[in-house]
């Protein structure tokens, strides 16, 4: 009697402790080997394996084994039978020497036989073989007896819930990664069709190829400059490189008129806006403020804008940072009726509309973005890529910059721009 108690006493705490192992072990092998030794240990059992099953491969591949040597499979097949056998079996103990009818035990006979291997558990976990323990004779060499079976079946039930919470993680990770993959190509397809959407806007102004690509551009870079997360920073450039979608509505004889239009043209032109807003917002873009940068890009601050005439606050801020990149562009490119400005006088513009037409905030940003280029602070040269690396004279221009960047800021010495 004393002896059955101590060992239940055992017996609980072995089960105790595997239920900790299988709850709180981060370590997946270190779980299945010290779960192994509990099981071995709890009834002194001299050697054993656990495998785990993968129902791709129809095998049993071995996590972890205890004095079951060498030469023993690391991988063993099992045929629709055996799987079919197993499940019906459910998890309990399955005697090797009562299961010679199993395929998988007459192709194993020799190995089993070689390490003394009496049992067979398949942790059966809903329904679903997730493995297979092998367990060797008892040290006393007294046979398993019924009580033996169950505390077998008690610790087998702990580690294939173990292996199949596993299994369910790494299943979730791969599914999470085939969303992450199926994101950025859904992603990448829009980005890319954003991008031949611009350039079939552009086609139809031979004079301003490349317009609305340039203005995303810009107003990538001027995003980035403001500390805005990459999400963001993408959705300005989607914003800018559509700004001008509406211009597919308008006569080609207007958009490529070599002289300056007339004020009935200027007026259907003055349309494309409102027209491109009401094209981009039907669309469920993944940034909402595509729209709106179509629709108010050519808002001012002071309200002598188009087409709602509106004021400072009342511009959606993407609005204004497309305002910006669309007349830096305009500035610094040819049109056909005059040649694109100075660099010099293209920044003192900026400067001197900062607050009229243009954001302050925002030219500060794209000076600031532009600075860090030509003094080398920033490796990439986006600006000279899109303008040419003559246009920019570093010389020329880095002084101007720092005098805009003081004159934006306020003077103290945490703020000035040196402009030695």
């Amino acid at each position: 009697m004393l002896e059955n108690q101590q060992k239940l006493i055992h017996t609980f705490g072995a089960l105790a402790d595997l239920g900790q192992e299988v709850a709180h072990k981060q370590n997946f092998q270190e779980m299945i080997r010290t779960s192994l030794h509990l099981v071995l240990g709890s009834l002194a059992i001299m050697r054993g394996g656990v495998a785990r099953y993968s129902r791709f491969g129809h095998e049993l591949n071995m996590l972890v084994m205890r004095g079951l040597g060498d030469n023993f499979p690391l991988s063993l097949s099992l045929c629709y039978e055996d799987e079919r056998q197993f499940l019906a079996n459910g998890l309990a103990p399955i005697e090797v020497k009562h299961a010679q009818v199993l395929p998988f035990v007459q192709i194993y006979d020799r190995s089993f036989e070689s390490k003394k291997i009496e049992l067979v558990i398949p942790l059966i976990i809903r329904d679903e073989l997730v493995g297979v323990i092998f367990l060797g004779e008892k040290a006393t060499g007294e046979p398993f007896t019924g009580y033996d079976k169950d505390i077998i079946c008690a610790m087998a039930r702990h580690i294939g819930v173990g292996i199949a919470q596993r299994n369910l993680m790494a299943e979730l990770e791969r599914r999470a990664e085939e969303n992450r993959h199926l994101y950025e190509d859904l992603r990448t397809t829009y980005k890319d069709t954003v991008k031949a959407f611009a350039a079939a806007i552009d086609c139809k102004d031979k004079y301003t190829e490349g317009h609305s690509e340039r203005v995303g551009k810009y107003t990538e870079i001027i995003a980035g400059e403001l500390g805005w997360d990459n999400d963001h920073v993408e959705g300005a450039a989607i914003a800018g490189y559509l700004h001008d979608v509406g211009k597919l509505v308008v006569d080609r004889n207007i958009i490529n008129s070599p002289t300056r239009i007339t004020a009935s043209e200027n007026a259907q032109l003055s349309k494309h806006p409102t027209v491109g807003y009401e094209i981009l917002l039907p669309i469920h873009h993944p940034y909402a403020d595509v729209p709106l940068a179509a629709k108010y890009h050519h808002e001012r601050l002071d309200g002598r804008g188009y087409p709602d005439g509106l004021h400072d606050r009342e511009i959606p801020f993407i609005a204004k940072i497309v305002n910006l990149a669309d007349s830096f562009d305009a500035m610094t490119t040819d049109r056909p009726y005059k040649r694109r400005r100075k660099s010099e006088e293209v920044i003192e513009d900026m400067h001197r509309n900062s607050g009229k037409q243009f954001a302050p905030e925002l030219v500060t940003a794209f000076c600031r973005a532009m600075l860090k280029e030509l003094t080398n602070e920033r490796k990439e040269k986006r600006f000279r890529k899109i303008l040419g690396k003559d246009y920019l004279e570093a010389d020329k221009i880095v002084p101007l910059l720092k005098n805009v960047l003081n004159a934006r800021n306020a003077t103290s010495p945490l703020t000035f721009v040196a402009a030695e």
